[in-house]
């Protein structure tokens, strides 16, 4: 009988000194930055690299497919497991009490951007199957390891990977990018845009709002420029209630001719929109009680009155509920409004069950009054699920059972992890019932015992699927 959170204990330093070493490379996608060898900016790619060398100095013959992702394989066998992570991480955006790219341990916890999404699971999840090499455990099947860098954007990374990797797909598999004890179903996902006109006039003007980084992110803040009617005082003293009365922090400021607005919320991650609070929805709110006319009075009330706090889309019409995959949820996620532009956008995350699909979210979208018209991304993810009684939910779930002592039960979610790649593909850890989610936020953070845990379960995981 082997002992894995034994093996795992003897390689808690070398584990975590390669976890914070990856955890201080910057790889935020940056579009500015893009190019033919970069395609997603140079961070997500000295990330690959960083983790593919450390792949090769333990033994793996690694793949970069053309910097989007990268692999290797361990193993002998016809049948495949396919283990999906990605090393690309959220903007880390603002509010953290430490360098986000300088790991730091307090109380146990190790808070850097990309601990617990993706790359401290990741890590763990690569450790575990190096245990089993190490060993040398007898096995009839093989493992693929993959790592993506472009899970928090557009996926781009898994569509060229399948494209041109020339491998036959995996039969089976999982992704160690969400929490234990499984998610076995996965509700589908599509942003659909807002656009309004530029133009307005009248006793308020807007000139411009922004807010959010991502789509499949709760805005932390948002700032606009407006002309305003009001003397600045009298702005000055309806903005201080407004953030009283709301419990969040802003700021004003007097440029003269323009009032700059800014409110600050709190961030979360887009499959759970209630867990934040809503920077530019609640900024938009403020600004329409004022008189604004046109593109801009549209955008600020649908913003700020239909959007605001309206997480499963009831305001909007079409909130949806399945009795297997529970109710659709929407984030909406980046605000972009100039005058000077014909083509301003609000983008609206929708994370929905089986029953209801994009098309019919846009025909209801399209009722909207002021709205020029309604566009979908062209990125869409449909429900997915593998069902409970399936040999990969089975066994996975035995595993978690035997090392926790805790329960199995499945989960749906409204998040998209890489498990949906493949038909029998799951999410499996690392976050354990009760832990703080602090996926997308500041100060994220994964407990050092977690990623110990996890490895350990990770590490019998694999070895029962290919054993």
């Amino acid at each position: 009988m082997i002992d894995f959170k034994a093996e795992v204990e003897s390689r808690k330093e070398a584990m975590l000194e390669d976890l914070i070493q990856l955890l201080r490379i910057n790889s935020e996608r940056d579009d500015s930055l893009a190019d033919d060898k970069h395609p997603f900016g140079p961070g997500p790619v000295r990330a690959l690299e960083h983790f593919l060398a450390m792949a090769e100095r333990d033994g793996y013959k690694t793949r970069n497919i053309d910097n989007y992702a990268g692999d290797f394989e361990f193993g002998e066998g016809e049948e495949v497991l396919g283990i999906f992570g990605h090393l690309d991480v959220v903007p880390a955006g603002s509010g953290w009490d430490t360098d986000p790219y300088e790991p730091v341990i307090k109380d146990n916890k190790l808070y850097a951007r990309g601990s617990s999404d993706d790359k401290g699971p990741t890590l763990a999840c690569y450790y575990a199957l190096k245990i089993i090499k190490e060993l040398g455990l007898p096995v009839s099947k093989k493992v693929r390891f993959v790592v993506g860098t472009d899970e928090e954007s557009g996926w781009g990374d898994m569509d060229y990977y399948f494209a041109h990797n020339g491998l036959k797909d995996p039969d089976f598999g999982f992704s160690p990018d969400a929490e234990f004890p499984i998610i076995n179903g996965e509700k589908g996902n599509i942003t659909e845009y807002l656009h309004f006109g530029g133009e307005n006039s009248g006793a308020f003007v807007l000139n411009r709002f922004k807010g959010g980084l991502r789509e499949n992110m709760v805005p932390e803040s948002a700032t606009a420029l407006i002309e305003s009617a009001h003397p600045f005082n009298v702005l000055s003293a309806a903005f201080e209630q407004f953030l009283a009365d709301h419990q969040v922090t802003g700021d004003l400021k007097d440029h003269g001719q323009e009032v700059e607005v800014t409110i600050i919320g709190k961030s979360a991650h887009g499959s759970t929109p209630e867990s934040g609070i809503n920077g530019a929805t609640l900024l938009a709110k403020f600004l329409s009680q004022f008189s604004f006319e046109g593109p801009a009075e549209a955008f600020l009330r649908i913003a700020g009155i239909t959007l605001h706090e309206d997480f499963d889309a009831k305001k909007l019409g079409l909130a949806y509920t399945d009795d297997k995959m529970g109710p659709l949820s929407m984030n909406a996620g980046v605000f972009n409004f100039d005058k000077t532009s014909e083509d301003n956008t609000i983008a609206l995350n929708f994370r929905y069950p089986k029953g209801i699909d994009a098309q019919v979210l846009k025909v209801g979208l399209e009722q909207l009054k002021g709205i020029k018209e309604v566009t979908l991304s062209s990125h869409e993810h449909v429900p997915h699920y593998v069902p409970m009684d399936d040999e990969l939910v089975a066994t996975l779930l035995k595993v978690y059972e035997k090392q926790t002592g805790l329960e199995g039960y499945e989960q749906v979610i409204g998040g998209g992890t890489f498990g949906r790649l493949l038909k029998r593909g799951v999410a499996f850890g690392a976050m354990f019932p009760g832990d703080e989610n602090t996926m997308h936020q500041a100060n994220e953070y994964m407990p050092l015992e977690n990623i110990y845990r996890s490895a350990a379960i990770y590490a019998e995981a694999i070895y029962e699927l290919i054993k």
